[in-house]
């Protein structure tokens, strides 16, 4: 079941129940490109990440947004204005090793379609950078990229199963994720030639997203040239 609209369409990649784990497909006007599953932020799949989406695609990368939450209560998109409680609680209840599971689904749908040359990465944003993180681990996934990834301290087990390259990006003045867990995340990968650190001197947490009031428009732009070194080897 599909419903377009303005730079892609929804789609239902799977169901359990009433549930429906949808997603929104953007892809290349001509061609085919590498697949870029977009990982949305603990807030859900909003217009920010569409945009993203449109905006890849138009570098003629086939992309998907994948409502990960799709297994809570609620699954909703929370607003970035006001009390984000609900957003956080969501977060912390996140089944990371069941969104695992959905991600390898999600891959393959991604692979199949037309816009897409048979290459995926993933591309992870704060909670979800995490799982960015454990999908190069748990997946058959290309690549993965993480921002302000929250507890990748905690999943360092994972580290040898790593055989695709991955990015982590992270800025030094975020208050979400401290020095400390940067150092142990930057220690733990350290022995894995296919996994690279990238630090932001003055960046805070979501200083790639350029609807909140922490985006850094300098870190974001060197940020995106490196994303784009490496997604341009998937084609």
């Amino acid at each position: 079941m599909t419903a377009s609209g303005a730079g892609g369409e929804s789609v239902t990649l799977a169901g359990a129940g009433a549930r429906r784990f949808e997603a929104w497909h953007a892809r290349p006007d001509s061609g085919r490109g590498a697949g870029l599953l977009i990982l949305h932020d603990m807030f859900g799949p909003g217009p920010v990440f569409r945009r993203l989406a449109a905006e890849q695609a138009a570098r003629g990368r086939c992309a998907l947004v994948p409502n990960l939450f799709w297994r809570s209560e609620p699954d909703v998109v929370f607003s970035y204005d006001g009390p984000h409680d609900e957003a956080w609680a969501r977060a912390r209840a996140f089944d990371s090793d069941a969104a695992v599971a959905d991600l390898r689904g999600a891959i393959a749908w991604l692979r199949r379609s037309p816009g897409c040359n048979g290459k995926v990465a993933a591309l992870g944003f704060c909670v979800n950078g995490t799982l960015a993180f454990l999908a190069a681990a748990g997946t058959d996934i290309d690549a993965a990229i993480a921002f302000y990834a929250l507890g990748i301290a905690g999943r360092l087990d994972v580290v040898p199963r790593i055989a695709c390259p991955v990015q982590l990006h992270y800025g030094l003045a975020d208050a979400h994720v401290p020095q400390r867990e940067i150092d142990a995340v930057a220690q733990g990968v350290a022995a894995n030639p296919a996994i690279e650190v990238h630090r932001y001197p003055g960046a805070g947490h979501s200083f790639f997203n350029p609807v909140r009031p922490t985006f850094e428009a300098a870190a974001a732009a060197l940020a995106a040239r490196r994303m784009d070194a490496l997604l341009d080897r998937l084609g």
